[in-house]
Parts: structure tokens; C-alpha cells; sequence
């Protein structure tokens, strides 16, 4: 695959809701594949948890073949056992995706949420939104745990999506060396 036609899978890891959303992007265009949850509110056991999102994500990266694979990396919260929990969601996840030799990037709730809408205090609703407008999708989720698995499949894509066409450069000097002009 040429670098401007990838799948990117997106994961909001959690132990009871994982949220996931995967695209497709050729050229300009980015097309939504899928998007929805894991739900393990019914299981108690921490560790069949843990091992239902491992067989998951390797299942989602049988299916889609991803490229790269975005995850929402933990917030700090108050609750030392909820994040060290989630921490081990998270952990899972990317060993699934280690596993099958993906490429693993990780990004904070609020990098995420000002990469789709432009405020990293947004809201999930109104990250919700800004995905159904950039995507078209026509039914939102009933878990918004899925927009946020998709917001971080998006965000990686904003952060790495190259311009067809345009150059790369390595950094201010090779820019500036190429556009004399815009030196200050």
C-alpha cells in the first residue's frame, strides 16, 4: 500500500466498554469501515476481560488489516485501581496489535478531542458530532465509547496525513532552505 492508501484502526480502551472505529484512507478521501464497542459489563472477572479485548482487536486486525493502530492513551484520574485497570486494557490492546506487527500510537484524550473538533475540552457529544459530520455516518452508536475509538483513528490520520503530492521536510532549516522567501 502506497503511504496515502492506509486503514487505521482506532481503540478507546476500557474494561467494561472498548470503543473502536477503523478507516480507510486513500488520497483525500477518508471512508468509515466500522465502527462499535466490546461490551464486557457481564463479565466480573478482570482477567477474562483482559483476555476477551485481546481476541477482539486481533479478530478487528484480522478483518481489516490495519496499517496502524491509534489508541487513547489513559487520563490521570483520582481512582488508582480504575487506572491501573485500564492500563491493562490498554496493554492488551497493544500487545494484540504487537502481536500481528502492527504499528502502535498512542494519544491523550484532549489531543484527540482538539484534533476533531478544534477544543481539547470538548465534549464526547460534541466529538460525536464532528465525527457524523466528517464521516457521514448516518446511525451514531448507542455507546459514544465507539466515536471515541473512532476519534482516535481519526486523530492519528490528522497527525500523520501528508498532502498528496507536497514535500516533507526534516525540519525549520530544510523548509526554510526551500523557501528562502518565508524567512522572517
Amino acid at each position: 500500500m502506497k503511504r496515502t492508501d492506509k486503514v487505521v484502526l482506532g481503540i478507546d480502551p476500557g474494561t467494561n466498554i472498548m470503543g473502536y472505529g477503523v478507516i480507510h484512507v486513500q488520497g483525500r478521501e477518508t471512508k468509515l469501515l466500522n465502527l462499535g464497542v466490546l461490551d464486557m459489563q457481564k463479565l466480573d472477572d478482570h482477567p477474562e476481560k483482559l483476555k476477551t479485548i485481546f481476541i477482539r482487536v486481533v479478530e478487528l486486525i484480522e478483518e481489516f488489516k490495519p496499517d496502524e493502530v491509534s489508541l487513547e492513551a489513559p487520563f490521570f484520574g483520582k481512582n488508582v485501581q480504575s487506572m491501573l485497570k485500564l492500563g491493562r486494557a490498554q496493554g492488551v490492546a497493544i500487545a494484540a496489535a504487537l502481536y500481528r506487527n502492527i504499528p502502535i500510537f498512542e494519544y491523550s484524550p484532549k489531543k484527540i478531542k482538539l484534533s476533531i473538533t478544534g477544543n481539547g475540552n470538548a465534549s464526547k457529544e460534541q466529538v460525536a458530532s464532528m465525527l457524523k459530520s466528517l464521516l457521514q455516518i448516518q446511525e451514531m452508536p448507542r455507546y459514544l465509547d465507539a466515536t471515541d475509538g473512532l476519534a482516535a483513528a481519526m486523530c492519528h490520520h490528522f497527525q500523520t496525513g501528508k498532502v498528496t503530492g507536497g514535500k516533507n521536510y526534516t525540519g525549520w532549516k530544510s523548509f526554510l532552505s526551500d523557501n528562502p522567501k518565508r524567512k522572517i
